[in-house]
């Protein structure tokens, strides 16, 4: 199913399945190594300082910099979804985001990713070239992104979140925390495949911070293998993010311990992508990771 193949080994993650996420025409294989999906975020009002760059040409800068410090993808936003943030129209997206994508896509050789969910904003990046459209709503107000990625034969990652950037904090609650993300991003698979995706170019994220409690975030961390069953590669997004500060008493900009290990636990835990703020960092993590689980038994 969706180009997957065994890996040898017994115990753990160690016999979860490889998996091919596509592109357009670039491909990466999952599974045998962590993935980093490195953060740049063009928007005045990200939560978190670090990743955010709102000139141009400091955007694309930063960019060279992620991809060089070992990102596989760089996942380009220009609209804030920290908890509590408004919505911004398309054209200012529009204006925020496209300059930086069409320097970003001439500077680096690795995937780029642009994080909207807005069907325009969407279009007009794959007009550009860019390879993936990372949607946080998971296609909530219907195919419309979908239909676009599958015209330009790029990939999609799904995100689930509860409510709205501006709702999603205030009273999250689930009977089955596990079940129901599952469910909902199965529904979102789903369209996507139905408006022509092909399925081997969807990855689905679980959505930490994403209408999450403390305890909601630190189970999904925990449970990811849970979400093997989707059969699509895991993105997941610790980095930087309120859980860590609840637990430390720290300000964003002093969460890159705690962050690295919640990348590790997700890593092990079957994460295949780890979207991050601080690339070189995570990919340390995440190689030392690779190694253990790979180690022969005995």
């Amino acid at each position: 199913m969706d180009g997957r193949s065994r890996r040898p080994g017994r115990g753990g993650f160690r016999e979860a399945t490889v998996v091919i996420l596509r592109a357009r025409d670039r491909r990466l294989d999952l599974g045998f190594r962590t993935r980093l999906m490195g953060i740049l975020n063009v928007t005045p009002d990200s939560f978190a300082e670090v990743g955010r760059v709102l000139d141009p040409g400091a955007a694309v800068a930063y960019a060279v910099g992620l991809a060089r410090a070992g990102a596989d993808i760089i996942d380009v936003g220009a609209e804030s979804t920290r908890p509590g943030s408004r919505g911004i129209s398309a054209g200012e997206e529009l204006d925020r985001v496209l300059p930086v994508l069409e320097g970003v896509l001439k500077a680096v050789d690795c995937l780029v990713s642009v994080d909207t969910s807005k069907p325009e904003v969407a279009e007009a990046a794959l007009a550009l070239g860019v390879h993936m459209v990372n949607d946080v709503t998971a296609l909530r107000a219907g195919p419309a992104v979908a239909e676009r990625v599958a015209r330009h034969g790029a990939g999609l990652v799904l995100m689930h979140m509860r409510g709205t950037p501006a709702t999603m904090q205030l009273d999250p609650r689930y009977d089955d925390l596990l079940g129901e993300v599952s469910a909902s991003l199965r529904e979102a698979v789903a369209v996507a495949e139905a408006a022509g995706v092909r399925p081997d170019a969807i990855a689905v994220d679980p959505g930490i911070g994403f209408g999450k409690t403390v305890a909601h975030n630190l189970t999904l961390v925990k449970r990811l293998d849970a979400f093997r069953a989707l059969g699509k590669p895991l993105v997941v997004g610790p980095s930087r993010k309120s859980f860590i500060g609840a637990i430390l008493d720290l300000p964003t900009g002093e969460r890159l311990e705690g962050t690295l290990a919640a990348c590790c636990i997700a890593a092990w835990q079957g994460a295949h992508i780890l979207r991050v703020h601080d690339v070189a960092a995570a990919r340390r993590a995440a190689l030392v990771v690779d190694a253990i689980r790979a180690a022969p038994e005995a």
